[in-house]
């Protein structure tokens, strides 16, 4: 029996060294960043530039994060300051922005969910988050936003990025909205100066 035992705890540990050998590595909630890296090199762009809205963690659930270990850089957008302590120290070729972003610059509650994922500008979206998912607003911080136009026009000369991640938390349309697709100028496969 313990020969039996022996042969197949062998072909067990041969199968999984193939399936190492074949594993790929998401940083994303669910495989997005694959499917978007997947896309780019069907296009030949070996490092698109990006913007993530909402940027939460470097590399915990980021869209972006395989790209920048990939050699691509970007913007980092995220309003919380304490989550974008972790953008200094780890996404240092990015170009890292403690702000929100909205349809105009202006100063805004931002909403710390118990959820730090879940973070938000909209009241509506923080008190349902209390209602419906039994988490608490743990705290109210007023928050510098401005236009994506805006942090587009500084900080990547003007040019849209070739990736553009939004997780915004019950904002995300407004953000969409407020894209003038007619006035911008889209990225080649150049990177972003940052």
């Amino acid at each position: 029996m313990n020969k039996v035992f022996k042969k197949i705890k062998n072909i067990l540990l041969a199968k999984s060294a193939d399936c190492v050998k074949f594993q790929k590595t998401s940083y994303s909630q669910c495989g997005e960043d694959l499917i978007v890296k997947f896309i780019f090199d069907n296009l030949n762009i070996k490092n698109p530039s990006y913007i993530d809205i909402g940027a939460h963690h470097p590399y915990y659930i980021s869209n972006t994060a395989l790209f920048y270990q990939n050699g691509s850089v970007g913007i980092n957008i995220e309003p919380d300051p304490i989550l974008f302590e972790a953008f200094e120290k780890n996404r240092e070729k990015d170009k890292n922005l403690n702000i929100g972003i909205s349809n105009s610059e202006d100063v805004l509650d931002f909403y710390v969910i118990s959820s730090p994922t879940l973070n938000t500008f909209s009241k509506e979206e923080a008190i349902n988050y209390e209602k419906e998912d039994n988490l608490k607003i743990k705290d109210i911080k007023k928050i510098k936003v401005n236009t994506l136009q805006n942090v587009i026009n500084e900080f990547a000369n003007g040019v849209f990025p070739q990736f553009l991640s939004v997780d915004a938390e019950g904002i995300d349309e407004l953000i969409i909205k407020s894209i003038d697709f007619e006035k911008i100028h889209c990225a080649s496969s150049k990177v972003l100066n940052t």
